[in-house]
């Protein structure tokens, strides 16, 4: 089968998965462990699909997806997205911007817990596992860096109160954070947990909005208002200059994993070749 042809059946199933999901997730909106429910069988679907069908379209183990640094891997990135995402709220509360009201809603939270697992998972498939993959092979790592998070930028202007500057804005913390969490560890897990752990964090735990997707009720009912460039606006804090500024921190300590490691591709691909030849299967 063509590389095109493998790469589009794959992203296909993803998506179909994704919009299935959320479907499920919107007909029982409102109901939090139903959408707990719905959003963890979403992402163990979408995994499910993308393992299977690699492996059948490219012949080799889907390593990226595997059980080893399962566990320690979503832990790591979730805490971590966590972390860096508090570190954002908290400088943003220190300038007087964001305020705490009182305790939130738990059920808000359970329900946000599937939703961001759901999105996460299948987002970070579809950008990460498939696109960024197959374009690396060709363009090496800087490159496919770049491409991969312009077309995650614009996936998100979508969005009911996105902005350009917030879509750039993401184009630089997912395209370097997410896509360097990729590079240097070569599995999904750590970039599907930083992914969750940042999506929780803002809208389950600060109670913020996500990616210009309307206002969340968390853990925390809080309110944000200030200067856009310093709460992002109604886009939600991944439009503030903190957000560009900690996420590129981040994605540099990665990216130094990352060399230390080998494990960035020049153009051409060679030493993803190598990295790769060893989980292909006999035919």
């Amino acid at each position: 089968m063509k590389v095109i042809g493998k790469t589009v059946l794959q992203l296909v199933a993803v998506v179909v998965i994704s919009a299935l999901g959320g479907q499920a997730l919107a007909a029982v909106q409102g109901k939090p462990w139903l959408m707990l429910a719905a959003g963890l069988l979403t992402a163990a679907a979408a995994v499910a699909a993308y393992a299977g069908l690699v492996r059948l379209t490219e012949k080799r183990r889907v390593d990226e997806v595997g059980r080893t640094g399962l566990v320690g891997g979503l832990s790591l990135g979730t805490v971590l997205g966590v972390a860096v995402f508090a570190l954002v709220v908290v400088n943003i509360w220190f300038l007087g911007y964001y305020h705490v009201n009182g305790p939130g809603q738990v059920g808000g939270a359970v329900g946000l817990f599937g939703f961001m697992a759901a999105a996460a998972v299948t987002e970070e498939l579809m950008f990460r596992g498939v696109l960024f993959r197959v374009i690396e092979r060709r363009t090496g790592t800087w490159l496919a860096m770049l491409l991969t998070g312009l077309l995650f930028g614009a996936y998100h202007l979508a969005n009911p109160d996105a902005s350009v500057w917030g879509a750039l804005a993401i184009v630089v913390e997912a395209g370097s954070m997410l896509t360097a969490a990729y590079v240097a560890t070569r599995r999904l897990w750590v970039p599907i947990g930083l992914h969750f752990g940042w999506n929780f964090a803002a809208a389950a735990i600060f109670s913020t909005e996500v990616s210009g997707n309307g206002s969340n009720h968390g853990l925390l009912d809080a309110t944000m208002s200030g200067p856009s460039l310093v709460t992002g606006g109604s886009f939600g804090p991944e439009g503030s200059l903190y957000s560009v500024v900690f996420c590129l921190l981040t994605a540099v300590v990665f990216l130094w994993v990352a060399h230390r490691r080998g494990r960035i591709v020049p153009m051409g691909g060679q030493r993803l070749a190598r990295l790769e030849a060893a989980t292909t299967l006999p035919r």
